[in-house]
C-alpha cells in the first residue's frame, strides 16, 4: 500500500511527493520520461508489505524499458496472473511486477481481471499511451487535474494543490455534497480537482496535441440467476468468504484486525484467525460516556470466543476540537459521517503495533444491511398515499430516518426517490445556506443507474447496486483510506473480494433481505461457526456520540465560534443565519448532528 504522485508536462519534486510520505515511508522515487515532446513524471512512495526488498520498487519498468507503472494497493490474486504471463522471469515476488507484466502482455483492459484494490499509472511507451486506473469499488482513491495540456495527479489532494498556486471552490459540487452527505466522484469542491470513478479508466494520448484524455469503464453489470437454493447458496457464499479472507493475508508483515461488536468482523476475523499461524492482534474504539451505545464489551466477548489478542481504546469529548480539526485535514473532503472520529483514534493505536488490518466493511451494502433498504422495499408494495399520510406523525417524532423515509418514499421516479432517501439537507434548506439549487446529485446517481443496467433489477436491486460504486467510495471507504494511511497502515476489506460481491449481486434479494431481517445468507453461514450472542446482536453502527455532545457545551462553543466569524470565505459562501439555525434545530430536538457535522468539515477546511 503506497501513494502516487505524477503529471504529464507539469515537474513534480520531491517536497511535493513527501506531501504523502505517510503513505509509504520505506521508500520513494521520481522518474522522468520524455515521450513525443511530452514529458512525464512519475513519482511514489511505497509502505513494504509484499516483498519487502529492493525488488518491489517503484517507479518499476519491465526488463525492455517499454512499460512504466506506479502502483498503490495489492492484487491478492496476482499469483493466479503470474501463471498467465509468458516468458518471463520474474525478479522477486510483488504484486507490482505481476499486474506490470500482465498489462504489458494483456494490455490495460486486463485490470478487470485484478481481484484486489488498486489506484495505478500504466505507461505503454512504444503506443505512446498513459492510463490512470481506479479499483471496481473505488477503495483506494485517485485524484487528479487536467489543464493547458497537462496532467496532475495522485492519491491524495494535498500534492496537487501543493503544486498548484490556487484552486478555486466549486459552489455547485459544495451544494451536491450538502445533499447526499459526500461528493460522488468526480466531484470534489474544488473546480479544477476530479477524483476518478471506480471501476474505470482514464487514457491520455501522448500523439496528440489537444482534446488528449477519455474515460471509460470496465464495469460490467451483474444479471440476477435462480442457479442456486438458498441452502446451496449460503454454501457457495461460506466458500467464497473463507477463500477472501484467506486470499487477504498475503503479505510478508503481520496482520490484525478491527473487531467491533458485530457480525461482519466477528466472521472476517475468525477466518483470519484460523489460516494464521500466530495469535492475531484485535482493536475495538468506545467512549467513557456509558450512555452512548458503546460496542466495548460486546467486542471482549467477541474476542474472548476468537482467543485473539484484544486491545480496548477508550475515548472522550475532551480533545474533540483538536481532533476534528486534525481529521478535517488528513480526510481533504468534508463528509457528514462522525465515524472518521473513532477510526481516527483506532489508527493511532493500531500504528503502534502493525502495518496491515482486516475490517469488515463493505457489507452492508452488496448484503442489505441498511434500513433504506427495507424502505425501498416497501415503496414498491405500498400505495404512496400511505407515505403521505404518515409523514405529520414521522415530523412529530423529529427522528431523522423516519422524516426522511416519508418524505421519499412515495416518489414514483427510482433516482428522484433515492436522491431523497440520500438527502442530508433538503433543496429549501440548501438554497438558504448557499443560495443555489443542487444541480448535480441526480446525475451521479443517474450514471451508475445507466452503466449498471439498474433498469433491469428491482429497485432494491440496483439501489444496492448504486450504493455499493458510489456511496462506499466516497465516503466510509475515502475516509478510512485517508485516516488509515495518515498513520500508515493498510486497511484492507475482505467483504468487497471481487468474486464474492459478484456472486452476492447474482442472487435474489430475498436471499439478503427477508421480511424481519438483513444480511439473510451472510446470519446463514455465520451461524454454522460464530455463536448466536454474536449474530443476534443488535447493529449500533460505528459512531461517535456527536448528538450528545453538540447539545451540550460543544455545541455552544461552536455557535459561538461561528457567530464571531466575520471575515471567513466561509461566510462568503455560507449564510451565517442559516447555518446558526442548524444548530438551533439540533438543540431544540431535531437529531441534526450529521448536518453540523458537514457544515463544520467544511468549516475546517476552507475557513
Amino acid at each position: 500500500m503506497c501513494g502516487i504522485l505524477g503529471s504529464i508536462n507539469l515537474p513534480i519534486t520531491e517536497q511535493s511527493l513527501n506531501t504523502i510520505f505517510h503513505r509509504g515511508p520505506d521508500s520513494g522515487a521520481i522518474e522522468k520520461f520524455d515521450i513525443r515532446g511530452s514529458t512525464l513524471y512519475f513519482g511514489h512512495r511505497r509502505l513494504a508489505i509484499v516483498d519487502l526488498t529492493v525488488t518491489g520498487h517503484q517507479p518499476m519498468l519491465t526488463q525492455d524499458g517499454q512499460f512504466v507503472i506506479i502502483f498503490n494497493g495489492e492484487i491478492y490474486n496476482h499469483l493466479e496472473l503470474r501463471k498467465k504471463i509468458k516468458n518471463i522471469v520474474f525478479k522477486g515476488s510483488s504484486d507490482t511486477e505481476t499486474i506490470l507484466y500482465y498489462l504489458a502482455q494483456y494490455g490495460i483492459e486486463g485490470v478487470a481481471d485484478f481481484n484486489g484494490v488498486f489506484s495505478l499509472s500504466f505507461l505503454d511507451i512504444q503506443r505512446e499511451k498513459m492510463y490512470l486506473v481506479r479499483d471496481p469499488f473505488g477503495v483506494k482513491p485517485l485524484y487528479y487535474k487536467v489543464e493547458n495540456n497537462t496532467l496532475l495527479f495522485a492519491s491524495e489532494i494535498r500534492p496537487i494543490r501543493y503544486l498548484q498556486e490556487e484552486t478555486l471552490l466549486d459552489k455547485e459540487n459544495i451544494a451536491s455534497l450538502l445533499k447526499l452527505r459526500y461528493n460522488a466522484a468526480p466531484d470534489t469542491i474544488y473546480t479544477d480537482i476530479q477524483k476518478l470513478r471506480p471501476g474505470h479508466i482514464l487514457a491520455w494520448d501522448l500523439r496528440q496535441q489537444s482534446d488528449c484524455v477519455s474515460i471509460s469503464s470496465y464495469l460490467k453489470p451483474v444479471a440476477i440467476s435462480k442457479q442456486y437454493s438458498f441452502t446451496q447458496a449460503v454454501e457457495k457464499y461460506g466458500e467464497l468468504f473463507e477463500a477472501a479472507v484467506k486470499r487477504q493475508l498475503m503479505a510478508d508483515v503481520e496482520i490484525g484486525s478491527l473487531l467491533s461488536g458485530g457480525i461482519d468482523s466477528a466472521l472476517v476475523t475468525y477466518f483470519a484467525q484460523k489460516h494464521s499461524l500466530t495469535k492475531m492482534k484485535t482493536y475495538t474504539v468506545g467512549f467513557e460516556d456509558r450512555a452512548f451505545a458503546n460496542e466495548l464489551e460486546e467486542a471482549q466477548r467477541s474476542a474472548d470466543f476468537l482467543q485473539t489478542d484484544h486491545q480496548s481504546i477508550v475515548i472522550s469529548a475532551e480533545n474533540f476540537q483538536t481532533i476534528f480539526e486534525e481529521t478535517c485535514r488528513i480526510v481533504e473532503e468534508p463528509l457528514g459521517t462522525t465515524s472518521i472520529l473513532p477510526m481516527y483514534y483506532l489508527n493511532q493505536a493500531v500504528s503502534k503495533d502493525l502495518k496491515v488490518v482486516l475490517t469488515g466493511q463493505g457489507a452492508d451494502e452488496p448484503l442489505g444491511g441498511y434500513t433504506r433498504y427495507k424502505g425501498e422495499m416497501l415503496a414498491q408494495r405500498y400505495p404512496s398515499l400511505l407515505f403521505d399520510l404518515l409523514r405529520p406523525v414521522a415530523n412529530l417524532s423529529k427522528k431523522e430516518t423516519w422524516i426522511r423515509a416519508t418524505h421519499s418514499l412515495s416518489i414514483k421516479d427510482p433516482i428522484r426517490r433515492w436522491e431523497h432517501i440520500y438527502a442530508l439537507f433538503s433543496d429549501q434548506e440548501i438554497q438558504g445556506l448557499l443560495g443555489v439549487q443542487d444541480t448535480k446529485s441526480r446525475s451521479r446517481i443517474q450514471y451508475f443507474y445507466d452503466l449498471l443496467a439498474c433498469q433491469n433489477k428491482k429497485g432494491v436491486e440496483g439501489m444496492m447496486a448504486v450504493d455499493t460504486r458510489m456511496n462506499l467510495a466516497d465516503d466510509l471507504l475515502m475516509y478510512t483510506d485517508k485516516v488509515s494511511m495518515n498513520f500508515t497502515i493498510e486497511t484492507r476489506v475482505p467483504m468487497l473480494d471481487l468474486e464474492l460481491v459478484a456472486f452476492l449481486e447474482s442472487l435474489p434479494v430475498d436471499y439478503k433481505i427477508g421480511e424481519n431481517q438483513t444480511k439473510r445468507i451472510h446470519r446463514a453461514f455465520a451461524s454454522q461457526v460464530l455463536p448466536q450472542e454474536i449474530i443476534n446482536r443488535p447493529k449500533k453502527g460505528f459512531l461517535s456520540p456527536t448528538e450528545k455532545w453538540f447539545r451540550e457545551e460543544l455545541g455552544d462553543y461552536y455557535i459561538n465560534l461561528l457567530s464571531n466569524s466575520n471575515k471567513s470565505v466561509y461566510f462568503e459562501l455560507f449564510d451565517k443565519k442559516a447555518v446558526l439555525q442548524v444548530f438551533k434545530e439540533h438543540k431544540a430536538g431535531y437529531n441534526r448532528e450529521k448536518q453540523i457535522f458537514t457544515l463544520l468539515s467544511l468549516y475546517y477546511l476552507i475557513h
